[in-house]
């Protein structure tokens, strides 16, 4: 991954629990 901040990237916000980043990211990597 980048520098650019995660969370951002993947659409979530700060607060989001681990599970709803995995889910994004997820979602991204079938893209």
């Amino acid at each position: 991954m980048s520098k650019r901040d995660y969370y951002e990237v993947l659409g979530v916000s700060r607060e989001a629990t681990e599970q709803e980043i995995k889910s994004a990211y997820r979602k991204m990597a079938l893209k």
